[in-house]
């Protein structure tokens, strides 16, 4: 026996004589999918409150698809969805996606534009479960923001198969309806820049040495010739510029280290200071002879995420043409225990001539940036922002809510900040006070020690603080990604694995320079 509610369905079905197309006739190459938007009701009394694509593709059908969302259940909430077959010849699956509230705007409280990410993750929920059911087409309503949608699709659909024999299918996505053709272009290249960085951190540490890593980037960058120069500098390079710290965290591998240094000439005025991003570029980190617990070291192949999403937002810019000159440094090499590697008590000497005393071999990454920061002044930038996956501290504190940035520049932090609202990949600003200072600058052996005096309290502000010993520039910024380096639910719109954050933010952070150029 029927209960009322099927029963009621299957008589809208035969009375609009919905067409119901078998697997049998559609392949997965062909077969087409849509994603639609409806926002939430504001009462019960409300009917369906659907977007400007959707209520056209509903007069479309004389509107069977508002009948078919009252009679299949309760209001689609914020992130919900539900899917409809054969209600129209072109589309066998229409998937239906709650957008929460209309134009909710800016949340002062959480930091974002809720209006923009929930389209993100509206979409990509249902540009996923079409991919589930191997819909190879799908067209996206662009609901009122065609960036944002556009982000949603390619970042939901990304997942990281390419060692794998099963793969997922491949899905096209296109703007269904009226469409800003120039703004769904924009989130779709904001969004392969972050999959870019995603594919590098999740690819294993024997696919993605240095020198791969450095090709790899070199070969994205190839398309943009005519304004980008690519410079892969040797161990012989490294040696000569006598960056001593990042040296002595390379030798404990086989690998050779590679300075990767990208030159991106967005502004028509070659003589505008550029601005200056640097990435951590440890390709896998053990932890050297300090070695890490084998539990979740696999995790460490993305221990170069600053470089990653880095050199992705290159990418990414000059793929949109910013008119703004960047300069982008990586040190690029593993951290490896052998006998040549760092010892616990060793002192190194940095480029600037400031000596380190080493006490824990798995805080390399503050080694490399070090010279890496001292590099970036000889380009009389206009800012320098680095960022690394550089402290678990940063982890606790923040967890994967916001990236962590310490600045000497309340300049900086405020175009940071307001580009993270736009993106919805947050950031938080962190404490970089003289009592962070005193912990490592109090070393028995040399200039600096690079763990703090009071190794368990405040590790990631210790380690800005470290980094601030390399830096004279006075706009910089520390941003320390460890806490967002990978997603496990709490970022709806990415799948489970590595993250690529900040890489948005990072390259509207750009844009927004550019602008006020």
């Amino acid at each position: 026996m029927l209960i009322p509610f099927r029963r009621a369905l299957l008589t809208a079905i035969r009375k609009h004589n919905c067409r119901l197309f078998s697997d049998s006739t559609v392949t997965s190459s062909t077969r087409k999918g849509l994603v639609l938007g409806v926002y939430e009701q504001q009462s019960d009394s409300d009917g369906v409150s659907l977007t400007e694509a959707a209520a056209a593709f509903d007069r479309s059908l004389s509107g069977r698809l508002s009948e078919m969302l009252l009679l299949s259940g309760p209001p689609l909430k914020r992130g919900k969805s539900r899917i409809f077959y054969g209600l129209h010849q072109d589309f066998p699956s229409v998937v239906v996606v709650g957008l929460g509230k209309s134009d909710p705007g800016v949340c002062g409280k959480e930091n974002w534009d809720n209006c923009k990410e929930n389209i993100r993750a509206a979409v990509s929920a249902g540009c996923r479960q079409l991919q589930d059911l191997e819909v190879a087409h799908v067209e996206v309503d662009p609901c009122g923001d065609d960036q944002s949608a556009a982000e949603g699709a390619v970042l939901g659909l990304f997942e990281y198969d390419e060692l794998k024999t099963k793969k997922k299918v491949r899905v096209k996505t296109r703007p269904h309806g009226s469409v800003d053709a120039a703004a769904w272009q924009k989130g779709v290249l904001y969004g392969d820049g972050q999959n870019l960085a995603r594919q590098l951190m999740e690819a294993p540490a024997n696919h993605v040495t240095p020198t791969v890593f450095a090709n790899t980037i070199e070969q994205k960058l190839s398309l943009f010739a005519d304004r980008v120069i690519v410079h892969k500098r040797p161990q012989s390079w490294i040696e000569g510029e006598q960056m001593g710290a990042f040296l002595s965290v390379s030798k404990g591998s086989e690998e050779p280290p590679i300075f990767l240094e990208l030159h991106y000439k967005g502004s028509s005025d070659s003589a505008q200071p550029p601005l200056v991003l640097v990435g951590k570029g440890i390709t896998f980190d053990s932890g050297g002879i300090s070695l890490k617990p084998s539990s979740g070291m696999d995790a460490m192949r993305a221990d170069m995420g600053g470089a990653a999403t880095v050199c992705s937002a290159i990418v990414t810019a000059a793929a949109l043409k910013i008119p703004i000159n960047i300069i982008g440094l990586a040190p690029l090499c593993e951290n490896m225990p052998s006998g040549k590697a760092n010892k616990p008590g060793d002192v190194v000497r940095a480029k600037n001539g400031k000596t380190i005393q080493i006490d824990n071999t798995d805080a390399e990454g503050r080694l490399i940036l070090a010279d890496a920061l001292c590099y970036a002044h000889s380009f009389k930038p206009r800012a320098i922002i680095n960022a690394a996956t550089l402290t678990g501290a940063m982890d606790v504190a923040l967890g994967s809510a916001a990236t962590g940035v310490f600045t000497n520049s309340d300049w900086l932090w405020e175009r940071l900040h307001k580009a993270s609202v736009v993106t919805g990949d947050r950031v938080w600003r962190m404490p970089l006070f003289q009592h962070y200072t005193k912990q490592v600058t109090d070393s028995a052996l040399a200039d600096l020690n690079n763990v703090g005096k009071y190794s368990r309290s405040g590790g990631a502000c210790t380690a800005a603080a470290f980094l601030r010993e390399f830096v004279s520039a006075d706009h910089w910024a520390h941003l320390d990604i460890a806490g967002v380096m990978t997603n496990k639910d709490e970022i709806p719109y990415l799948r489970k694995g590595m993250s690529g954050r900040p890489t948005r933010t990072l390259v509207e952070f750009a844009a927004g320079l550019a602008s006020d150029v």
